[in-house]
């Protein structure tokens, strides 16, 4: 390790994945090198910023910038760095199937940065044995190096206190391959749990899909209340209340972000789309949209209404919109609706407009992404229609 200039090179360094992972890195002496392409991010960081919400990344960026921390847009910081970290993760394409080739793609192109003896983490999700098959391609190509597969398991937004509170999975092939990775992760925490790659490849999409299917059996009971004139949360709190055995029971909101659908429909096509309990679990996540809407035209009419959404990210207290079903929901009611505003105050989306604008114009208004910023807003007191999925004002799903 002491032949290179960087101990850390993370492959996809200013995303919401490895920059809180560099900076992390970083404040623990390593040298870290963030690799990344996107301009506009290059410069946000460079002015120590951090370009998305990341609770207490900012302090310890301004910290480690041009200390322990760099940015490059050159792909032979590869080369110069004895761990690569990728965040890239496998995509699913337009008929739901995992995209390896994408893996594939990326490797090839940077096969003549990489060196012998060096250390390829995989970081983000990836289709199972997608681990095994890296190596075996790049030994093909005659490339010795270890490769790795240490899921990251963090909640969005809280990575800086998660990377070192939770136990880190090594999915590794062997002790030596272990042993590094152990050496690079126990800087950040000592609870480290050794798999094979496969292994560790499963634990992540069984423990991502595991909250899907619950978040989805909440939605399902939701749907089921509130076609029947009841209130869903008047049972959710009896159920939960003193209740030890349903203290994994979620509550009904729309289940968003970039792993939780693709996450399941990986697993579904490794289980060679057997996996009928993921798929009722995506009709019911992916179809709550369509019955909000169904049952606001069920009693309003509301092609005379205007509608506003308030939060168009995948969840509250983030500005990460990807896969978010508040825009799934505005599609669906753009043909239903008379408008449709919509609302963010984290979103970076040129289409939304503010939220007084919003309150003030709509008859009827949706809580999209539970902000915290909106409890204050007396919106359980006033007289519109609020659309609550949530219960974020603890009024009960429609009010």
């Amino acid at each position: 390790m002491s032949n290179y200039l960087y101990d850390v090179c993370i492959v996809g360094g200013l995303g919401h994945i490895g920059l809180p992972m560099g900076i992390s890195l970083a404040k623990e002496g390593k040298r870290v090198i963030l690799y990344d392409i996107n301009k506009e991010a290059a410069n946000i960081v460079s002015g120590g910023d951090v370009p998305f919400t990341e609770h207490g990344a900012k302090e310890v960026l301004q910290e480690v910038l041009f200390k322990n921390l760099f940015i490059s847009a050159d792909e032979n910081s590869i080369s110069q760095s004895f761990y690569i970290i990728v965040v890239i993760g496998t995509p699913v394409d337009e008929h739901l199937n995992p995209q390896f080739t994408i893996f594939k793609k990326f490797f090839l192109n940077i096969l003549k940065y990489l060196n012998d003896g060096q250390h390829i983490i995989l970081r983000s999700t990836v289709f199972p044995g997608t681990t095994d098959k890296v190596q075996d391609m790049l030994l093909r190509h005659g490339k010795s190096v270890r490769v790795t597969f240490c899921p990251e398991r963090i909640a969005e937004g809280k990575a800086m206190e998660e990377l070192r509170s939770l136990p880190q999975i090594i999915g590794a092939t062997d002790d030596i391959s272990f042993e590094e990775a152990k050496g690079l992760f126990s800087c950040l925490t000592s609870d480290l749990l050794r798999l094979t790659p496969l292994e560790a490849e499963l634990t992540k999409l069984f423990t991502n899909v595991w909250r899907y299917i619950q978040f989805a059996i909440s939605n399902q009971f939701y749907q089921i209340a509130v076609e029947h004139g009841i209130d869903f949360y008047k049972i959710y709190d009896a159920a939960t209340y003193n209740y030890p055995r349903t203290k994994g029971f979620p509550k009904a909101g729309f289940a968003a972000g970039p792993c939780l659908f693709k996450d399941t429909m990986q697993l579904a096509s490794f289980s060679n789309n057997s996996f009928f309990l993921g798929h009722s679990a995506m009709l019911i996540n992916e179809g709550l949209p369509n019955f909000i809407v169904k049952r606001l035209k069920e009693r309003y009419p509301l092609s005379e209404r205007v509608v506003g959404i308030l939060g168009m990210a995948f969840k509250g207290d983030v500005d990460d919109s990807r896969e978010s079903l508040s825009y799934k929901l505005k599609k669906i009611l753009q043909i239903e609706a008379k408008e449709v505003l919509c609302t963010d105050p984290y979103v970076k989306d040129s289409s939304l407009i503010n939220l007084d604008e919003t309150i003030s114009r709509a008859d009827i208004l949706i809580i999209g992404a539970t902000h915290s910023i909106y409890k204050d807003l007396g919106l359980d007191t006033s007289d519109k229609v609020v659309i609550d999925v949530w219960n974020f004002f603890q009024k009960g799903g429609f009010f």
